[in-house]
């Protein structure tokens, strides 16, 4: 029997299942969900990644694509809708992060079917959704998170921005100074922590699984490390958060070993482990890579200094690095180091510890190696990239706010580039003034992402989300990761006129936005969503806000609270 090539090609799409298929596929085959769902199903001109013929519903999972793949998605959308079927996209995170989530969006569609009270008829009852971790969703919901993280995000534009917003403690930090925790058997208090944040509970839960007691009272945390029992970070934890690697450091520093899975592909480009795994080999580390797992061996009588020179800056090899050298022989040079606030503030509780470390916020950092570090109490830096995104919603808006317990010093290039647009900028005591006349239209310029003091990576996609609505056209070029620029379709289908090219894009600013439903593809790429809704006219819906819930503490609370038309959905 002769086999059309587009049937071949669809067996072979079907042998060769990503990892994130493998895992919807065990939740969709078998009729679990009380109809028969087919994979790499054949419509016309393309093939549907799940398929329902039966309830016209087709499920696709989206990767972290170029502009090209997603206008050709959108081709497919929009076929397969004119052929009746509705059409579901999930990210593979999605799929990683929240199983249960992405099945109770299933099983709604399939619910509001019309065809769904005659199929349940003649189906076995379904067991979904099944619950999450009975304690995460009671620690979610003690927090007043509810327990989905496709939840959505409304909100009406127009509304000026007054107010007071109390700025959290840097995540970016503090997810860190959990790992530094783990050098020592005594106990670790942290103050400022935003605890309520998702990648705190995923770090969390990485550190008791090591054998950490590890407690969370508002924004207060302690650290136990003195009863781990194991040195292998797995897979179904790490892979939830890229910070989750840099237990590696701190593990073979103390015990003399470390198995840590290797964490995988990211929404916004890769961040190679290369340079940790290099830098450690200098320290004397013998490590290897086997079935998905960085294996780590530190020699006889424990790691050795040495000076390193990182081939380009990295944040995580400088903290990684920085933290298993405290407990190294002799002296340890870091070379090409990053200068990030982060960085210094993570040193400066290694130093409460008893570290030797000096250079810090410098391009080289020396550690002179101790035998033991001790517990200590040390305060989270604010986090300077919810400030920078608060700075812009006022800038947008044109009104004015005050947020509280931030520093304008970790954001000199951003807050000079803010100033440009015409918006006013004042440090009162630990307050930063934001404001703008709002009878005085933004002023576009161009930004280049770089290592810190340079431009933020983290804040570029809001300041994108500022320039579609400046006066003007503006540059924005992005030299840290090679695949930021997600945001720019949901912000097209707003109106915004983006032209991408390469590594840069160019905005041109537009009279104004208009409401839409769009979707948030990574934390920063989400909350520029919000920004744009905040000034946009009519009702933006942001979906798959789980990005959010990783890096702002109660964004829709702080917004609301300064007049923002905003709420959970």
């Amino acid at each position: 029997m002769l086999i059309s090539r587009k049937t071949s090609y669809a067996r072979k799409l079907r042998n060769d299942p990503t990892e994130a298929e493998k895992r919807l596929w065990s939740h969709l085959k078998s009729d679990q969900l009380g109809v028969r769902f087919r994979r790499q199903f054949s419509i016309g001109p393309y093939i549907a990644d799940f398929a329902c013929p039966v309830q016209n519903l087709i499920v696709e999972l989206d990767g972290g694509q170029h502009g090209t793949q997603q206008n050709y998605d959108k081709k497919r959308t929009d076929f397969f809708e004119t052929k009746g079927y509705k059409v579901l996209r999930f990210w593979n995170s999605d799929v990683s992060e929240n199983i249960e989530g992405v099945v109770k969006t299933i099983m709604t569609a399939l619910e509001n079917h019309p065809l769904s009270a005659k199929t349940k008829a003649q189906s076995p009852k379904s067991s979904y959704p099944s619950p999450l971790r009975e304690r995460e969703d009671a620690q979610r919901q003690g927090e007043g998170i509810a327990p989905s993280s496709l939840d959505k995000i409304k909100v009406i534009g127009g509304q000026t921005l007054h107010g007071e917003i109390p700025i959290s403690g840097a995540k970016n930090c503090a997810l860190k100074l959990m790992c530094a925790a783990l050098l020592t058997d005594q106990s670790v208090y942290f103050e400022n922590s935003p605890n309520s944040l998702r990648d705190m509970n995923s770090q969390t839960e990485l550190l008791e699984y090591l054998g950490c007691a590890v407690k969370r009272e508002g924004a207060l945390m302690a650290i136990n490390a003195g009863p781990v029992h194991t040195q292998t970070a797995p897979y179904d934890i790490v892979r939830k958060m890229r910070g989750s690697i840099l237990v590696l450091g701190p593990l073979l520093a103390r015990f003399g070993e470390a198995k840590v899975s290797l964490p995988g592909g990211c929404a916004i480009g890769t961040r190679p482990v290369d340079m940790h795994i290099k830098a450690l080999e200098e320290l004397g580390a013998q490590i290897t890579l086997e079935e998905g797992y960085i294996h780590a061996q530190a020699p006889a009588g424990g790691l050795q200094g040495a000076k390193i020179l990182f081939p380009k800056v990295s944040v995580g090899a400088t903290e990684n690095l920085l933290m298993a050298a405290t407990l190294a022989s002799g002296e340890t040079v870091l070379a090409n180091a990053a200068r990030e606030p982060e960085i210094t503030n993570l040193g400066e509780c290694l130093i409460k510890m008893g570290a030797k470390i000096t250079g810090l916020g410098t391009e080289r950092i020396t550690i002179e190696g101790v035998d033991s570090l001790g517990g200590a109490h040390h305060s989270i830096v604010p986090d300077r990239i919810e400030t920078g995104t608060y700075m812009v919603a006022a800038a947008m808006t044109g009104g004015s706010l005050r947020l509280k317990n931030a520093r304008l010093e970790h954001l000199s290039a951003a807050a000079g580039h803010l100033s440009q647009t015409g918006v006013e900028i004042d440090q009162d005591g630990s307050d930063i003034i934001v404001s703008r006349d709002p009878n005085i239209p933004l002023k576009a310029i161009d930004i280049m992402t770089e290592p810190h003091p340079g431009f933020p990576t983290d804040l570029q996609a809001q300041f994108m989300a500022m320039l579609t609505i400046a006066e003007g056209a503006g540059l924005v070029t992005e030299t840290i990761f090679e695949n930021r620029f997600m945001h720019v379709p949901e912000l097209s289908r707003m109106g915004a006129n983006i032209t991408v090219q390469g590594h840069s894009a160019i905005v041109r600013g537009v009279p104004k936005l208009t409401g839409a439903e769009v979707m948030a593809t990574d934390l920063r790429a989400s909350v520029a969503l919000v920004l744009a809704g905040l000034v946009a006219e009519g009702e933006t819906t942001i979906n798959r806000i789980y990005h959010l819930e990783r890096g702002y503490e109660d964004i829709v609370g702080k917004l609301s609270a300064c007049g923002a038309n905003i709420k959970r959905a």
